[in-house]
């Protein structure tokens, strides 16, 4: 069965992607991060930071988005990019079961070439408050 991904864009904080990665865990999901990070996650540093569960995430890393793109090979439809700029809500959205569902980094978001090819593939979390 395949289920769909979670695509990080030069992750910052390590935190977040360590709570990410320990949900891909949960879910049986695969993580992909595309550098640059701005943290080490060598098995050192990993294990200093007490992630024992980060040997079990099911993880790729790429060096850009083209290197992701050219190695993943998705079809495109099937990338949605959250964007708190986007239209669309992630209610107004139906997915199936093999996306890739792509954040970019905390404080800058994706990058701008990305956000305008996929302009029609943009979906945000509503925020209430």
């Amino acid at each position: 069965m395949s289920k769909f991904k979670i695509v990080l864009v030069a992750p910052e904080i390590p935190g977040n992607t360590g709570s990410i990665g320990r949900t891909c865990v949960a879910l049986d999901l695969e993580l992909i991060l595309i550098k640059p990070l701005a943290f080490d996650i060598s098995e050192k540093a990993v294990r200093r930071a007490g992630l024992d569960y980060w040997k079990h995430v099911n993880l790729k890393i790429y060096e850009n988005f083209k290197d992701f793109l050219a190695n993943e090979k998705p079809d495109t439809t099937k990338l949605f990019f959250f964007s708190k700029n986007a239209a669309k809500t992630i209610f107004e959205t139906k997915f199936s079961k093999d996306v890739y569902l792509i954040f970019g980094s905390e404080t800058k978001g994706l990058p701008g070439e990305v956000m305008e090819e996929y302009s029609n593939q943009l979906i945000k979390f509503p925020m209430y408050s």
